[in-house]
């Protein structure tokens, strides 16, 4: 029987990163999809103001209801900065509605990045961030409230998601050196409109620690909460455990 984890995603950017992660999953022997379905934005710039807009109830209401996934076990708000933007408490009810009206388990990548730093035991990290730092900076925040310190932060300044989907291997490797501490525990990458399933365990490699990233820490989230464990090396240390 296969289990589906259905992905609710904001526009256009890097939504094939799900289909690299899938495709990862079957080779492992898991049988599990990963179904995405685009929410409908206004715009994809990287402020907050836009960002609390592409995360509002009823965009994410109305992308469930064209959702074409049959009892989904999961559901997931695939966006970082539409979640995290309404701070803790507004992301854990932003999913509460979702997982109401799913009937179904749900969460969001940025609730989904807290859990994966408590399930490696990590408490200090180091943020490379694609957003400009009045947007970057709220992540910090978060965090804070879920009990992880973020001991260095790199905003960007990458003005829209579109911007951030055609960013390429060098370039990740660039920013993430840019945003490493030696206090930091693992490093993590919060924007599912970046491209990064194909080279987290080349980071890890040249970084010497866990790397987690937005669409990486989505899907693992989305299983846990479909009751599947499935130790993938090649999606990094989160999915090593």
């Amino acid at each position: 029987m296969t289990t589906t984890v259905a992905m609710l995603y904001p526009g256009h950017a890097a939504e094939d990163d799900y289909t690299l992660i899938e495709s990862a999953l079957v080779a492992s022997g898991a049988a599990v999809r990963l179904p995405v379905t685009i929410t409908e934005i206004e715009s994809d710039d990287h402020t907050v103001d836009a960002m609390a807009a592409v995360g509002e109830q009823e965009r994410l209401a109305e992308g469930l209801r064209r959702a074409q996934v049959d009892e989904p076990a999961s559901v997931m708000w695939a966006c970082t900065s539409g979640s995290f933007v309404y701070g803790l408490d507004g992301a854990r009810r932003q999913v509460a509605d979702i997982a109401v009206l799913a009937d179904r388990p749900a969460s969001s990548t940025s609730l989904a990045f807290v859990e994966a730093c408590h399930h490696l035991g990590l408490s200090r990290v180091a943020i490379a961030a694609t957003y400009p730092a009045p947007l970057a900076s709220r992540f910090i925040g978060f965090l804070d409230d879920g009990g992880i310190e973020a001991v260095s932060l790199r905003a960007n300044d990458i003005e829209t998601a579109s911007e951030a989907g055609i960013l390429d291997g060098d370039s990740l490797f660039d920013m993430i050196a840019a945003a490493d501490h030696p206090d930091a525990e693992a490093i993590l990458i919060p924007d599912t409109a970046l491209h990064t399933a194909m080279w987290i365990t080349g980071l890890e490699e040249k970084f010497a620690k866990p790397v987690l990233t937005a669409n990486q820490v989505t899907a693992w989230q989305g299983l846990r909460l479909a009751g599947i464990s499935a130790v993938i090396p090649e999606l990094g240390t989160l999915f090593a455990r």
